[in-house]
């Protein structure tokens, strides 16, 4: 490699010769020249660090440092140039072996996650995702559902766009190449497939072909090495055989991208603080070591880093070491129709689901998130195709529960050799379903995605029936094999984990009377009525969410008061052994919520509870707010703290964008400012009559 036989044959005198004519050619400033001079004590050590830190300066500088060792040294030039046409060589074929071997991994992807199903061609298929650039990895440990709700929102100020082929390019803002940059997003978002298309376009030729080469990895897959000892060089030949055949042992004289997929997942957490630095690229420590190591600039301080993350574990890597934070928000709206049109070929099947989607304004930002587009289709291809007349799903709970039941549909049909009109909650798919539902429950509960088989050990779930389980609900719950056979399981995306927990509490509590939520069994069981008995049930789960700092039980509590409803009950006969709701228990339910609605909550905690209350299906507040907007007769001066809730979770649920947001429209009190403040903080510009109560958030005009 050049960079090796460069600091081999390199000899003290060129050194410095070198390290002159490039301060004389304004290369190097003198600052820079005492630095390599001074803090390298070792002859190999100076000549590392002086083609490292030409490197940086980008491609000019490294031309003007070869011209001057040609007319320094002419023999070390030439040896140089007849170990390079060797490398070039080499190189090329090793380029092209590793391309076809990533074209195979990542040309074709499979819709949710069974992969037993019809592969599809990722550029096919692919839909261009919405990107920022900026931000920061501070920690964000609010409930993913509430980022999206807020993200669909118009944004305080415009944002820079940026597509996944340009991610590590200069651009107008950036003179220089970012080294590392940190993508964060919510499950389900996009992450993953965006880092594929990222590869597969460079391996098939289409961006990015200054990189030599792109190394992906998983920290699912690096997980099950956390008890091996690893070189950075043996890790790649590791995963990457054609670079060992190759007898390729060194990356510096390279342009090498490495992509680590999942930072969230990492188990345990890197540790920045403890770790003990590591330069050398041959030498074997722990692969958490290796992590830090290449993070902090120790290893191969050339090469490029993207990271992928949810936001809850953005901050594990100190922000000195990011060069530039992304954010994936999934589908902007142009995209989701996108996505639909693709997915149905059938343009007014297509249309159809796209405009009932837009009826629903809780399907409609959830559609932000690539995996709920694809559980919406198939549960409204389904529903289409078997029941014309039927009403569509219009809640998260109801789109849930339709989806689980295609899911029983299709093990009935495919595994037991029924019909799609047989009844299709048998035995022994209820008690997998029951299974799941307790996995899925005690893992939100640790905050776990991904779980191992100590994981399922401790739930009670065997290996063997898990392995099972994703063999049968395959688009529901995955079985992934990592190296050595490791086996790791997930569930399709959070929501689907917090559908069945919440499914899960409610079958324990209707079959036995313990609520899962506070961990005890309920006194009153036995001694009230069934009314009363639910009635608190589910006052003490909306208690129990508003009380969690982040919302880390928003979209839980939804499914869970979604199931308490006699329509949706039906829709699970055979999994609920005993429908437990009546109309009074659900409205005493909706006075519950509508009281904690009045009382001192936060913003995000009063939406969800709206969102609540449509789960619930009474939509009377919103309703009788929206009536009085349209007739003309919205009076704010007789508004009760409960209708101006309504009034905010209108506005900031409203399609239109808040680029110009008009207070003088509703009042100009001090008391309607502060009413309204969460809307005067989403739009773009805010206007008042009020003396100094003039919001411009968007700069000036």
């Amino acid at each position: 490699m050049l960079r090796r036989e460069f600091v081999r044959r390199v000899s003290k005198e060129i050194l410095t010769q070198l390290l002159e004519a490039l301060v004389n050619d304004g290369v190097l400033g003198d600052l820079e020249k005492e630095s390599i001079l001074e803090e390298n004590q070792s002859r190999a050590n100076k000549a590392r660090c002086l083609i490292d830190t030409v490197k940086k300066k980008g491609n000019e500088a490294c031309r003007i440092m070869i011209r001057h060792l040609r007319t320094i040294d002419p023999v070390l030039s030439s040896q140089l140039r007849r170990s390079s046409s060797v490398k070039k060589e080499t190189l090329q074929r090793c380029r092209s072996t590793l391309k076809s071997h990533l074209k195979k991994l990542f040309q074709c992807v499979v819709e949710g996650i069974s992969a037993a199903l019809n592969k599809t061609l990722l550029n096919q298929i692919y839909t261009e995702l919405y990107i920022t650039e900026g931000g920061t990895a501070e920690v964000s440990d609010e409930h993913e559902v509430r980022q999206i709700e807020t993200l669909s929102r118009k944004p305080d100020r415009p944002e820079t766009t940026i597509r996944q082929e340009d991610i590590f390019k200069a651009s107008a803002e950036r003179d220089e190449p970012i080294k590392t940059v940190l993508t964060k997003g919510v499950a389900g978002i996009g992450k993953t497939v965006l880092t594929q298309k990222f590869t597969l376009d460079w391996a098939e030729d289409k961006a990015n072909q200054d990189i030599q080469f792109i190394f992906p990895f998983t920290f699912r897959e690096l997980n099950v090495l956390k008890e091996e000892k690893f070189s950075l060089v043996e890790l790649v030949h590791h995963f990457f055989t054609e670079i060992k055949e190759a007898g390729i042992c060194s990356f510096e004289d390279f342009q090498v991208v490495f992509i680590f997929d999942g930072l969230d997942e990492c188990r345990p957490p890197l540790n920045f603080h403890k770790t003990k630095i590591l330069t050398d690229p041959c030498k074997s420590t722990s692969v958490d070591v290796l992590l830090v190591n290449l993070i902090r600039g120790n290893l191969l301080p050339s090469a490029r880093l993207w990271i992928t993350t949810r936001p809850a574990a953005a901050s594990q890597i100190p922000h000195d070491y990011i060069g530039m934070v992304t954010e994936v928000r999934g589908f902007a709206d142009p995209q989701k129709e996108e996505y639909f049109r693709k997915r149905f070929r059938d343009e007014e099947q297509a249309s159809t689901i796209i405009s009932h989607i837009k009826t629903s304004r809780s399907l409609h930002i959830m559609c932000h998130i690539p995996v709920f587009c694809w559980i919406t289709a198939t549960v409204l291809e389904d529903v289409l195709k078997t029941r014309k007349e039927v009403e569509l799903p219009k809640s998260l709970t109801e789109m849930y529960i339709h989806f689980l039941v295609v899911q029983a549909k299709v093990k009935k049909v495919k595994y037991d050799d029924g019909t799609e009109t047989d009844p299709h909650w048998s035995p022994e798919s209820r008690k997998m379903i029951e299974s799941l539902g307790k996995l899925a429950f005690d893992q939100l509960q640790k905050g776990n995605l991904i779980f191992y088989e100590s994981d399922l050990t401790e739930c009670g779930i065997d290996i063997r029936a898990a392995s099972v389980y994703s063999g049968v609900f395959t688009q529901i719950f995955k079985e992934e094999r990592g190296l050595y056979q490791n086996k790791v399981f997930c569930f399709v995306h959070l929501s689907v984990q917090e559908f069945l927990a919440a499914v899960h509490v409610h079958l324990t509590f209707i079959n036995s009377g313990v609520n899962l939520l506070d961990e005890k069994k309920s006194h009153l069981f036995r001694v009230f009525q069934i009314k009363s008995k639910l009635n608190l049930f589910y006052q003490n789960a909306v208690k129990k969410a508003l009380q969690s700092p982040n919302g880390h039980l928003d979209l839980f509590l939804r499914f869970l008061l979604g199931l308490s409803l006699q329509t949706n009950q039906s829709l699970l006969q055979g999994l609920l052994t005993q429908a437990e709701s009546n109309t009074q228990t659900n409205q005493e339910t909706v006075q519950y919520i509508k009281k904690k609605i009045c009382s001192n909550l936060s913003t995000e905690k009063r939406i969800n509870l709206f969102y609540c209350l449509n789960e619930l299906n009474d939509s009377s507040l919103v309703e009788e707010i929206q009536q009085s907007l349209r007739s003309g007769s919205l009076s704010t001066d007789k508004l009760s703290p409960a209708q101006w809730s309504a009034l905010v979770f209108i506005l900031l649920s409203s399609e239109k964008d808040l680029d110009v947001f008009d207070l003088k429209k509703y009042s100009a009190s001090e008391e309607a400012l502060l009413r309204l403040l969460p809307v005067v903080k989403a739009s773009n510009k805010a206007l008042s009559q009020l003396p100094d109560l003039q919001y411009e958030r968007a700069g000036p005009e």
